[in-house]
């Protein structure tokens, strides 16, 4: 009666018909962990390079201009909203300010638009005739001006395995005018 057990416990180790899904078992979770991280990484990576496109895109727009007003400015972010597709835009804010440097080198906000998100946004002046001092050294030589095009982003990931909070993008584009010395501001526009 004791040789009946022991040769069934020798024969149910030499048999090899389960290993492959006992490793599939410890193998997967890691495999799908791995999967959803690349995943949610390469998300996040292109919702950062197009906020970095739109933000150049959009203060590129008002630079190529001689002019320009609310209405443009309208148009302007609905053009930022595009670009970003097709992630949502309910977190996306976009400013675009003019900078004029007198001839010593003072900056002031000759104008200031932000999207209705973009309101009250970190970085971004509140009105026309402040003095602005996170311009970079060489940007803005005296007596110039420049476009200033600012935009974040609230990124969520759509899986929140790896990335469980929310992310925020930022970016700054510092562009001069092309076919003027500054960009006028005209209501009517």
């Amino acid at each position: 009666m004791t040789r009946r057990p022991l040769s069934s416990l020798k024969t149910f180790w030499r048999d090899r018909r389960g290993v492959t899904a006992i490793e599939f078992a410890l193998i997967a979770p890691v495999l799908i962990l791995m999967y959803c991280g690349f995943a949610e990484t390469t998300q996040a990576m292109m919702a950062q390079r197009r906020l970095s496109n739109l933000t150049s895109q959009i203060g590129d727009l008002v630079a190529q201009g001689t002019q320009t007003g609310p209405a443009k400015m309208n148009d302007n972010f609905a053009i930022g909203n595009v670009i970003m597709a097709p992630y949502p835009t309910a977190t996306l804010k976009m400013c675009i300010y003019s900078v004029i440097s007198d001839d010593k080198g003072k900056d002031t906000v000759a104008w200031v638009q932000p999207n209705a998100a973009g309101a009250g946004m970190t970085g971004c002046p509140t009105k026309a005739g402040v003095t602005v001092t996170d311009i970079p050294v060489g940007a803005l030589p005296a007596s110039q001006s420049i476009i200033v095009s600012k935009a974040s982003y609230d990124y969520t990931s759509p899986i929140k395995l790896v990335m469980p909070t929310t992310m925020t993008f930022k970016r700054t584009y510092y562009l001069r005018p092309r076919r003027t010395d500054a960009v006028a501001w005209i209501n009517t526009l």
